[in-house]
């Protein structure tokens, strides 16, 4: 697993994800659009992470690096957010949520 994902189940709140994670995408171009939804499961908190890049192609690099895939056309994420504990993603415990549609 990408170990700059991992970082991401680190952070305290919404905020601080939605920094880093646009952070993280920047990297393969602009970030065209990023929404998170927060959900509170049996008192841990997830976030789904939405995004879109500027062009299809950055899409691809950023799926291939990060094993992430789509659903209703953007790329998305499921984040397991552990602000105080080791870094720990997503619904299998291992990696980012993967849909695909």
């Amino acid at each position: 697993m990408n170990s700059a994902i991992q970082s991401l189940s680190a952070c305290a709140d919404i905020p601080a994800l939605r920094h880093q994670l646009h952070s993280l995408c920047s990297r393969f171009g602009a970030v065209a659009k990023l929404d998170i939804l927060s959900a509170n499961q049996a008192g841990h908190q997830q976030a789904m992470c939405f995004l879109r890049m500027a062009s299809p192609e950055q899409e691809l690099e950023l799926m291939h690096e990060f094993g992430i895939g789509r659903f209703g056309g953007d790329l998305v994420m499921v984040v397991d957010l552990h602000p105080d504990a080791s870094p720990a993603l997503a619904a299998d415990g291992a990696r980012p949520s993967t849909l695909a549609s």
